[in-house]
């Protein structure tokens, strides 16, 4: 009997690159020590070449105009929030990723929508790879009843779960995990590389071939990132990850990949004991219990997406006790803050080099965007002066290294979200002062660089 012949591949972690020997720099997307070495058998390797040259000649060739497109066509999940991130609902044919840290809860929410789905006659198929069915129902009755559309597949191997999709043709498939499936054409563990990758371009296949949408789990690395190669990101359609503390109770979807409707829109839930719920004002939740008369608090308006989201900024700068000053950022970036705290420095005159200063965004949000660098500065200045703000105020605006306050996008809509709040006064960039002024009923200062903002409300 013949023996298939073996060798040894290396592959990229991050964009999937293959080669024939380990390099310490991927030539493609030039990041370092990304080389993983897997075997895999020469007669795989045909296959699937076999298999393509079968999937061209099969193909279909049509002009653009013969294609029609209808908007009512995405089908609703009955979660808002949801909804939102996906761009109005669920795509017919859509191949959409999952991740998040372990109990974040990925699996909840996609049993949630299984439910509603259900409930409203489509058929649901759950494959799961890493749970038995008693466990799943187990977690399914904490949600609540299902209906006869809910079917559950506990199974690994991608051969028989295509066969029973093919079989079934359910409207919505969730596969639940993609490091757990595996296919018997390819010889390395599941959870490689080569097993990720094959098993998702299976999986868009079926979608795209059958017209079904399917939800993919994907675990994430200690860094945050979805496991496997960075490939698997640009296969799918939607790229969608949950971010908070697992030991908090919100929870927050953030769409970092969407080829249906625009990126970086987020869904805001809170984790309860029958699963997630929408929040519907996510800016009164994320300052709900704010300190009184406190100095270093101040409230900045970011966008995310669409929607303008109010939150609180914290800083805490006291005298060090040691040489080398600490400072620490949490869900902004580290180095924007030591920027900020470098300008106040050299445009201000404070004596910030021998402070330790720790910055904070309360409600676990994770905001890199510039338009809160001056209230980060804010804060800042007010917890080194020990002088609390007024509750009142919103600021927000782009610092620039000469202390200039430079204009931010979407002004009028940040304005108009502090409004609806009931705060009374917004410290704005002097080019943004007249466009704010539309919004409402709020008193506008417009500020040309960091010492006026800080003599006006410091």
């Amino acid at each position: 009997m013949a023996t298939k012949k073996m060798t040894s591949v290396f592959f990229c972690n991050e964009c999937g690159y293959e080669s024939s020997k380990w390099m310490g720099q991927c030539p493609a997307c030039k990041e370092w020590n990304t080389f993983v070495e897997e075997t895999v058998s020469k007669e795989d390797i045909k296959k699937g070449t076999a298999a393509s040259k079968r999937s061209a000649l099969s193909s279909e060739v049509v002009t653009l105009s013969e294609v029609s497109v209808k908007e009512d066509d995405k089908l609703l999940t009955g979660i808002g929030e949801l909804d939102r991130v996906l761009g109005g609902g669920i795509v017919a044919g859509s191949l959409t990723l999952v991740g998040g840290d372990p109990g974040i809860g990925k699996s909840t929410l996609l049993l949630q929508v299984c439910r509603n789905l259900s409930e409203k006659g489509t058929d649901v198929l759950y494959v799961s790879g890493e749970e038995s069915k008693v466990q799943i129902k187990l977690r399914a009755d904490r949600i609540g009843s299902f209906t006869d559309k809910m079917s559950l597949l506990c199974e690994n191997d991608l051969g028989i779960i295509s066969e029973v999709i093919k079989q079934k043709k359910p409207g919505v498939i969730v596969i639940d995990s993609i490091q757990t499936m595996y296919s018997e054409d390819i010889s390395s563990a599941p959870g490689s590389v080569s097993q990720v990758r094959e098993t998702t371009a299976v999986l868009l296949q079926l979608a795209k071939g059958l017209g079904v949408s399917i939800f993919i789990v994907g675990h994430v690395t200690k860094d945050g990132a979805v496991a496997g190669p960075r490939v698997l990101e640009h296969m799918v359609d939607t790229v969608l990850y949950f971010e908070g503390d697992r030991h908090a109770s919100y929870r927050v979807l953030r769409g970092v990949k969407n080829r249906f409707g625009s990126t970086d829109e987020i869904g805001v839930f809170e984790m309860r004991q029958e699963g997630l719920t929408e929040v519907l004002n996510p800016s009164e939740f994320m300052l709900d219990g704010r300190p009184q008369d406190a100095s270093g608090s101040i409230v900045t308006c970011s966008v995310e997406g669409t929607r303008p989201l109010l939150m609180e900024i914290q800083a805490l700068v006291c005298r060090t006790n040691f040489g080398l000053p600490r400072r620490q950022a949490n869900g902004t970036d580290y180095n924007r803050v030591n920027l900020l705290m470098a300008v106040l420095e050299k445009r201000c005159g404070l004596s910030l080099g021998d402070c330790d200063a720790y910055v904070n965004i309360t409600g676990g949000m994770k905001v890199t965007e510039p338009a809160i660098d001056l209230g980060i500065v804010l804060a800042v200045v007010s917890s080194f002066k020990n002088k609390a703000l007024s509750p009142e105020i919103v600021a927000f605006g782009e610092v620039g290294l000469s202390g200039e306050v430079r204009s931010v996008s979407n002004a009028r809509q940040r304005a108009a979200e502090a409004a609806k709040l009931g705060f009374k006064t917004l410290i704005v960039p002097k080019s943004c002062e007249e466009e704010c002024k539309k919004a409402g009923n709020v008193e506008v200062i417009g500020v040309s660089n960091v010492r006026e903002a800080i003599d006006k409300i410091v």
